[in-house]
């Protein structure tokens, strides 16, 4: 019985002669298609052997490769609605680039572009020199780099500044952020001797200054962006800081994360320290991401002294760790949103979520609520509630933005399977679980429509 359910099976040369098969073969290719049925057939084999049931139907088949052939060619990388509440969601690619970016890499991807080509000159270029201008007017440095993220950024400055010699940095600031990214593995695959001083809460001038030997080829100091030690603390200013490596001629590195490059308590915002008044410090090298409060593309931005930043781009892992063309374009474009601060709330993404007017969350969480009963249908309880919404990506990690959420309940069915479905929705609509509901944070939501779906 087994053989003969086994010889029903049709032939791959059968299969490929249908109509429907010949029409695929047209569209993907011969060899996809027939790598496709194959397949489908092993598994179907295997079923049957193992004594299931299995559907061996030349309308199955021809069903079955569709599908297959869909699934091969259908993006992995889809849009979301991202109603979760977090506005920099790294697991969600970050900041969301202005139009002129998204412009800007248009022309990158279907044209030839000046990318390392000086169109004065007719010859050889750099390409940090599209946004080294910039960076340096709108930070105050003397030069810049680019690399692909901050991680980069501060593991080429220190392999340049520091390899097979001593990186002092403070016991309270070896901090591990998203993605297994730890300081001190940075510093150790950089090349560098890790030399920790103070303790994790209370670091003082005295340690720095005695922990320097003449193995001490940098300071590094990590802000506090990224985390928060609360309580008995103590650490050391960045003019201080700064004070002492230029009396021991030791480069002062500052990884300030986030990377500011405006005062956000101008929009409301929690304060943080700009790039520019970082700059202004003294310190010697600053590093920080371009993906999230400066509302760019993912890049680590090297900015300081030009003598050190010369250093940096002769290293030869500078060209491992560069940028593309897309990058570049879409940092560039950014970049010059700067220029004009009167239009940067409007014309930015990041900053417009940032400070989104409550009264417009509230316009939209409204209309959303009734869609969602309409569709929803009257066995779903749909509430608006009051809420807060997280900057994310390590950015000011203890402040929160008030919001407006849409909660959805049932009572027989859980929030965890209301939170299944709407991530099976086409887009993907991304909520959170929270104290039994299914919530919706409308901050980044735009229409209502995006959240409103139907079952």
């Amino acid at each position: 019985m087994l053989n003969e359910h086994l010889r029903d099976i049709p032939s791959i040369d059968e299969i490929l002669r249908t109509d429907n098969l010949q029409e695929y073969i047209r569209l993907y290719s011969k060899s996809l298609v027939t790598q496709a049925v194959r397949d489908i057939l092993s598994k179907m084999r295997t079923e049957i052997i193992t004594g299931r049931k299995s559907d061996i139907s030349m309308n199955n088949i021809e069903m079955l490769v569709k599908s297959y052939l869909e699934d091969v060619f259908r993006a992995s990388m889809k849009k979301i609605v991202n109603a979760s509440g977090i506005i920099l969601h790294t697991n969600l690619g970050r900041a969301i680039l202005c139009s002129s970016a998204v412009e800007a890499i248009k022309v990158c991807v279907r044209n030839p572009v000046n990318l390392e080509f000086n169109l004065e000159r007719g010859e050889r270029g750099e390409r940090d020199s599209h946004v080294e201008g910039l960076i340096c007017r709108l930070t105050g440095a003397e030069a810049a780099a680019v690399v692909n993220n901050n991680a980069a950024a501060i593991f080429l400055t220190l392999n340049t500044l520091a390899e097979q010699k001593e990186v002092i940095i403070s016991r309270g600031e070896l901090i591990e952020i998203g993605g297994s990214f730890r300081i001190p593995e940075v510093i150790q695959k950089s090349g560098c001797k890790l030399i920790e001083v103070g303790t994790t809460n209370r670091t003082h001038l005295s340690d720095y200054t005695s922990a320097i030997s003449h193995d001490t080829a940098a300071i590094l100091k990590a802000h506090t962006s990224n985390y928060r030690v609360i309580g008995f603390t103590a650490s050391v200013d960045l003019k201080e800081l700064a004070a002492i490596g230029s009396h021991h001629d030791i480069p002062i590195v500052e990884d300030l994360g986030s990377g500011s490059l405006v005062d956000l308590s101008q929009f409301g915002l929690p304060r943080e320290p700009t790039v520019r008044e970082t700059i202004e410090t003294g310190v010697d090298i600053v590093t920080f991401s371009g993906d999230k409060l400066l509302g760019g593309p993912q890049v680590g931005i090297i900015v300081g002294k030009r003598k050190y930043i010369w250093k940096i781009n002769k290293n030869p892992l500078k060209r491992a760790l560069r940028v593309d063309k897309i990058t570049i374009a879409a940092l560039e474009a950014t970049l010059k949103l700067y220029l004009n601060p009167d239009s940067l709330q409007t014309e930015l993404p990041t900053l417009r979520f940032l400070t989104r007017p409550i009264a417009e969350i509230i316009s939209v969480a409204e209309k959303a609520a009734r869609l969602l009963k309409q569709r929803l249908g009257r066995d779903y309880i749909v509430e608006i509630e009051n809420g807060e919404s997280q900057i994310g990506s390590g950015s000011l990690p203890e402040e929160v933005i008030p919001t407006k959420i849409v909660s959805i309940a049932h009572k027989e069915i859980s929030p965890e399977k209301i939170f299944d479905i709407f991530l099976k929705n086409e887009p993907p609509v991304l909520g959170r679980v929270h104290k039994g509901k299914f919530l919706l944070d409308i901050r980044m939501i735009e229409k209502a429509e995006d959240v409103a779906i139907s079952l």
